[in-house]
C-alpha cells in the first residue's frame, strides 16, 4: 500500500530522469534513478532529501519552460499549450513530496524501523 502512496514520487522521479536523458545529462539520469531506489531505506533524511530533489525538479521544469518557451515565441510557433503542460509537470513534481505528510509514510520513515 505504501507503493500506491509513493507513486506520485516515483512517476515524478521517473519523468525528470527522462528528461535528463533526453538532454544527454546522463549522471543526473542515474541521480534521479538512485532517488527511486532511496525510497525504500527507512530513515528520516530519505522524505527529507527527496523533497530537495523533488523540489529542484520541479525547478529544472520551469527552467525547461522558460527555455522553450522563449524559444518558440522567438520562432513565432505556439507556446501556450507547451506552458500549461510543463507548468502542469512542474506543479505535480513540486506537490509530490507533500506525500512523505501521510501518516503512514511518517510511520515508515522514523528511525526505529531497520534500514530496509
Amino acid at each position: 500500500m505504501n507503493f500506491a502512496r509513493l507513486l506520485p514520487v516515483v512517476i515524478s522521479l521517473i519523468l525528470l530522469a527522462a528528461h535528463f536523458y533526453r538532454a544527454g545529462q546522463y549522471v543526473l539520469v542515474l541521480v534521479s534513478l538512485v532517488f527511486v531506489f532511496l525510497l525504500l531505506i527507512r530513515k528520516t533524511w530519505v522524505p527529507r532529501l527527496t523533497q530537495l530533489a523533488l523540489l529542484l525538479g520541479a525547478f529544472e521544469w520551469l527552467r525547461t519552460l522558460y527555455f522553450i518557451v522563449q524559444t518558440r515565441v522567438e520562432f513565432g510557433l505556439p507556446w501556450n499549450r507547451l506552458a500549461i503542460i510543463l507548468g502542469v509537470v512542474a506543479l505535480f513534481t513540486a506537490l509530490s513530496g507533500l506525500v512523505f505528510r501521510n501518516k503512514a509514510l511518517r510511520k515508515r520513515y522514523t528511525a526505529r524501523n531497520p534500514v530496509i
